[in-house]
């Protein structure tokens, strides 16, 4: 059992981390030349068998003692703080509206933030995700989730359906910055109501430990507001993966005035 045992880094975290990069190459290259519909029904059966993935482990979690253990300190297991609306889990519910919708402020939310969260998700686990083995359920779904969001989120570029651009860029941040605040007004009415008093989707309320969190609380010492830092400095990676995008586009320009 104990060559299942599961954590960032050790070598089975990265063979599978491999391969989940390889299922991404080949459905780039097998999808390669085919219909945006059939492209975009590929990503939309993805995030569909994710969604219900994410469904059954939140449902074995819940009937999981040891995981009851760990998190007792934090109020125990809630439904209402499981639902797959943070940073990290929310893209299998945005990419769908945002490929039927077209909506590329929106893709671009999936395409650079989600991923980044379910990269964070995957390198720093939660309390009761680390050193455990794999075969348990609240372990495989726990990782399973987070490794497809990350595909998925990426998969949107690989398979031709969002290519960023630098005029995207004023938009993408609003549509971060809006995302953000609803999370924090469901917080609000989570705590209001008492369905879930400890809610914080988006670690919009409260840092939680989270290192960088703290810096900018300390800035910024009021809920909400200390996010939005972290969101900016998003920029110059959004640069740094738009400049290759940006050029390819340049050069295609270019070619189609030589061919004429």
């Amino acid at each position: 059992m104990d060559g299942w045992i599961f954590g960032p880094f050790n070598s089975l975290y990265l063979a599978v981390f491999g391969a989940f990069f390889l299922l991404l190459i080949l459905s780039s290259l097998l999808l390669r030349g085919k219909s945006e519909e059939i492209r975009s029904g590929v990503i939309l059966a993805a995030c569909l068998v994710t969604l219900i993935g994410f469904v059954l482990y939140k449902v074995f979690m819940a009937q999981d003692g040891d995981y009851a253990l760990l998190i007792a300190e934090m109020g125990g297991f809630n439904w209402w703080g499981e639902l797959p609306l943070q940073l990290c889990n929310v893209n299998m519910i945005l990419i769908p509206v945002a490929v039927w919708k077209k909506n590329r402020p929106l893709m671009s939310f999936c395409f650079f933030v989600g991923p980044i969260g379910a990269l964070m998700a995957l390198i720093m686990p939660a309390n009761g995700f680390d050193g455990y083995s794999l075969l348990l359920p609240r372990m495989l779904g726990y990782y399973g989730t987070h490794f497809l969001v990350l595909v998925e989120g990426l998969a949107l570029a690989s398979l031709g359906l969002y290519r960023p651009r630098f005029r995207d860029f004023p938009d993408t941040i609003l549509t971060i910055l809006a995302i953000a605040f609803a999370a924090f007004l469901l917080n609000l009415l989570l705590r209001w109501t008492g369905l879930h008093p400890k809610a914080n989707y988006f670690y919009s309320v409260e840092t939680e430990g989270n290192f960088l969190l703290e810096i900018f609380h300390r800035w910024i010492p009021v809920p909400f507001l200390y996010l939005i830092p972290s969101y900016l400095i998003l920029l110059p990676y959004m640069l740094l993966v738009t400049a290759p995008f940006e050029a390819a586009e340049r050069r295609k320009r270019k070619k189609i005035p030589e061919q004429i």
